[in-house]
């Protein structure tokens, strides 16, 4: 007799003490049995911690493999109630046609491999590439191999054909279903039926197309990510990304509340049953602690196909769960990287089970809570 998934849990020493939700769990269990879909199963876990224990052929994690560059600096005209425009404050700044080309061919040599191009938004949600689409193409001619991934913002139709001329390679946009959370998180005097448009006119265009869900965006409450998932799968990109709200800027007037974590496992059940052709991948921002177990733990049980920096445990967990695991030693821009190219199901070193469950029991008595211990073997 097998063993249920709560006591799978429960043998898992970096787990002791993570309480799950027992009707949850049951449901996913119940899920699972009727999975369908190429991508049932499979699951890789981006993370840095495998990075010293790789094996010689793989490269390291170089943080600036992916940078993000904002052609805004640090301004946004939105200043949404989340991020405030703090978020572009790290990246780096290219201002002007120019200035992106010299930023480029710099990252270029110290090893990049792509980009995220992004930047702030005016008041109708849309970042004003306009001026930019020429250098663009001008480094995608230069530089075939360098993959640039675009957060587009709203856009029409005339908008994303340029961006599919200029060579962008993935573009990615956020997903709202609730007008109140466009209205009042965003300050955004668009509609719902704007952020569904824009995401039928990129997928009309050859780029691949990857829209985020952030979960619990209204004020740490779920309101539209149902709405948001349906919108998803009327258009069915390459890939969706899923991501916890981390509300770190939030003003004190209006303060975020941790989402439910229970919702956001039924959240995860409910868009792998909906989506179950496409990659679905939680990407790094979530809670941290306890939620951050519970989140994940939930993320492998309902079938998710990437974790970018799992909560320990995680590995063992998708092991013991009898998933096709695959590890990729990747810092978060890495992470990044592949989410945007929508999941190349082979990417990775696959692990070999036993080995995993093995070593973590040898390992229990001087665990120190990181998975160092795991050994990475090529299939």
């Amino acid at each position: 007799m097998k063993a249920s998934w709560l006591d799978i849990v429960e043998q898992i020493e970096p787990l002791d003490g993570v309480e799950l939700d027992a009707p949850l769990v049951a449901e996913l269990v119940r899920r699972h049995a009727r999975a369908r879909g190429e991508h049932a199963g499979r699951i890789n876990f981006y993370t840095p911690t495998f990075k010293v224990y790789a094996t010689s052929e793989l490269a390291g994690c170089g943080k600036s493999a992916w940078p993000a560059v904002s052609i805004t600096g640090g301004e946004c005209k939105l200043a949404c109630d989340h991020c405030k425009a703090k978020i572009l404050e790290p990246m780096i700044p290219a201002r002007t046609p120019d200035e992106l080309w010299r930023v480029v061919n710099e990252q270029i040599a110290n090893g990049a491999q792509g980009m995220l191009l992004t930047g702030g938004s005016n008041r109708r949600n849309e970042v004003e590439y306009d001026a930019f689409y020429p250098a663009i193409r001008r480094i995608k001619n230069a530089f075939p191999s360098f993959r640039i991934a675009m957060h587009t913002a709203l856009v029409d139709m005339d908008i994303a054909r340029r961006m599919e001329d200029s060579g962008i390679d993935a573009a990615m946009m956020d997903v709202i279903g609730a007008q109140d959370t466009i209205s009042q998180v965003y300050h955004l005097k668009r509609g719902v039926a704007d952020f569904e448009r824009s995401l039928e006119c990129l997928v009309a265009t050859t780029m691949k197309v990857v829209p985020h869900i952030v979960i619990g965006l209204h004020y740490g409450r779920m309101l539209g990510e149902w709405n948001a998932l349906d919108i998803v799968a009327r258009h069915q990109p390459d890939a969706l990304v899923l991501v916890v709200v981390m509300p770190f800027y939030a003003p004190a007037a209006r303060p975020f509340m941790t989402p439910d974590t229970r919702q956001v496992g039924r959240f995860f059940m409910d868009a792998r049953e909906a989506l179950p052709d496409i990659p679905l991948l939680l990407g790094c921002a979530r809670p941290a602690g306890m939620a951050k177990a519970q989140i994940d733990a939930y993320a492998v049980m309902a079938g998710l196909n990437g974790i970018a920096h799992p909560a320990d445990g995680m590995v063992e967990l998708a092991t013991r769960l009898e998933r096709e695991v695959r590890v990729t030693p990747a810092c978060c821009s890495i992470a990044v990287g592949d989410e945007v190219l929508a999941l190349d199901g082979n990417a990775g070193i696959r692990i070999d089970p036993a080995r995993v469950i093995a070593r973590e029991l040898e390992a229990t008595k001087r665990r120190t809570g990181s998975l160092s211990g795991i050994k990475i073997v090529t299939a």
